[in-house]
């Protein structure tokens, strides 16, 4: 199963600064030394960009059926983010799904996810494993 998702945000200055602040990472790569290298302007934080895409699927694919992240894996970052670029969480594609063995009521789902720029570049690349709610499972509370 592939799901297209058509939503996208564009990622400010301010936003890479909170990120950094509240997670205490004041790395300079991201608040100022980035400007200095290669990429000739500072960077997104990349620890942002797969939460930013993840909260881009929401609507798409797990609102109300998700119970837990259980993990991330193969996380790729093949282009750095800038301020003021805009991430498009383009496809969520279905790798595997099985029943839990420790849940009845639920199913452990392997996603893959791929986010592109505004320029269709692919900037993140991941696959994350969850825990959904069984679409005939009664709700617990």
């Amino acid at each position: 199963m592939r799901i297209e998702h058509a939503l996208g945000r564009t990622i400010t200055e301010a936003d890479n600064v909170l990120f950094c602040a509240l997670t205490m990472n004041a790395q300079p790569l991201h608040l100022h030394f980035a400007a200095q290298t290669q990429f000739g302007a500072r960077i997104v934080h990349g620890l942002f960009t797969p939460g930013l895409a993840v909260g881009l699927t929401v609507a798409d694919l797990t609102a109300g059926m998700i119970i837990a992240n259980l993990g991330y894996d193969n996380v790729r970052h093949p282009r750095p983010m800038f301020h003021g670029d805009t991430l498009y969480m383009m496809t969520s594609e279905v790798l595997s799904k099985r029943d839990s063995r420790s849940n009845p009521g639920a199913g452990v789902v392997r996603l893959r996810h791929i986010g592109r720029n505004q320029r269709s570049e692919v900037v993140i690349g991941f696959e994350r494993t969850a825990l959904f709610r069984r679409r005939n499972a009664h709700s617990a509370n």
